[in-house]
């Protein structure tokens, strides 16, 4: 990671410090961009985002989900983790801390939006982050590509049904055509726009091009990032000022779905007999969260005050650390991990195919 991505966390609680003192010295400047809106989006949170995820869905090959096959276990167990175990873990723990256990600390007419921000948080995997765990923790690139690809497809089509679905569990009002408006807005066009740019690109200029590209585009995908925090916890200030517990308590039901997640899919991996740099980012992705998205959705649903907006914000400031201790958890843990009968196995199975191939 780059220094700036390494202190992430960091700059992201210096935004904090800087949204709220900017909230209470300029509040009418934050209210006049929140009162910049089209059909309930707000125009510059709109394109803050937009910086923030075309830049990553440029980085993705979806050409690569051709070779879904050749890793099908890993694949399989991220999926499972990703859409049928993360959003419903995470809508249960939200459910109980937030709804039950913590209710007494939280505005009372503000816990559903809270829970709300942490199913949006679950509903959609990481894409671009997922890069940077799956390096450090000597992944299989090709999985990571593959899988990205596979989620970002999936994304899609699913992430308003599922959030819909668990909205409506959770007895909060779903705005149907606000979240079909979002995932539009935040998924299908920066998806076409940053595939269109990619294929444009190297047509023009080749893999070298691209890599020229992504490397003036990520500072600027990380400063938009920083700025929505900024304009975020402008609107926040007063909330937080007067209740800091919320963000301690917050973080609570989001590191255990991550560890939970996490250990799940490696444990799953282990026992189908996928290869350790398989499993390492299969963990990986399926504990962490597309926050960007996570983010731009509750602002649309919810407005720049809501505690969803917040709770989604809170997983921006726990992201990097957390993860990082997950690549040290999953490095640590290869000797044990390649000490299973499975492992073992599916190991003998492919060197005797290599051997095969070289006669």
């Amino acid at each position: 990671m780059s220094l700036f991505e390494r202190y992430l966390t960091l700059w992201v609680g210096l935004c904090i410090v800087a949204g709220i003192a900017l909230g209470h010295l300029l509040p009418g400047v934050f209210h006049a961009i929140g009162a910049t809106e089209v059909a309930e989006v707000n125009l510059p949170v709109a394109i803050l985002i937009w910086l923030m995820i075309i830049p990553m869905l440029i980085k993705v090959d979806f050409s690569a989900i051709g070779k879904v096959r050749e890793h099908w276990r890993g694949i399989g167990v991220t999926l499972f983790i990703n859409w049928a175990v993360k959003p419903f873990s995470m809508a249960a723990l939200a459910w109980l801390f937030v709804g039950h256990l913590f209710a007494p600390y939280f505005p009372p007419g503000q816990i559903a939006s809270y829970i709300a921000g942490l199913i949006l948080l679950a509903a959609a995997p990481c894409t671009a982050m997922v890069f940077v765990w799956s390096n450090l923790s000597d992944g299989e690139p090709d999985f990571t590509l593959t899988q990205v690809a596979l989620n970002d497809t999936i994304m899609v089509f699913a992430f308003a049904p599922i959030v819909g679905l668990l909205l409506g569990i959770s007895a909060i009002t779903v705005p149907w055509e606000t979240l079909l408006l979002s995932v539009g807005l935040y998924i299908v066009v920066p998806v076409i726009l940053a595939q269109s740019v990619r294929a444009m690109v190297l047509t023009r200029f080749g893999t070298g091009g691209l890599k020229r590209l992504l490397h003036h585009l990520q500072p600027i995908a990380l400063v938009a990032l920083l700025a929505t925090l900024v304009v975020l916890f402008g609107f926040q200030g007063e909330q937080i000022v007067t209740q800091p517990l919320i963000i301690a308590l917050l973080a609570v039901p989001i590191l255990i779905q991550v560890y939970f997640n996490a250990t799940l899919a490696y444990l799953l991996n282990r026992a189908a007999g996928e290869a350790h740099c398989v499993a390492a980012p299969s963990a990986l992705i399926g504990a962490s969260n597309f926050f960007e998205l996570a983010v731009a959705a509750a602002v649309s649903l919810f407005g720049f005050a809501s505690g969803a907006a917040l709770a989604t914000v809170v997983g921006v400031l726990i992201e990097v650390p957390v993860m990082l201790s997950v690549v040290r958890i999953v490095n640590a843990s290869k000797p044990w991990y390649e000490s299973g009968a499975a492992v073992r196995r599916a190991g003998k199975v492919i060197g005797q195919a290599k051997q095969a191939v070289r006669l």
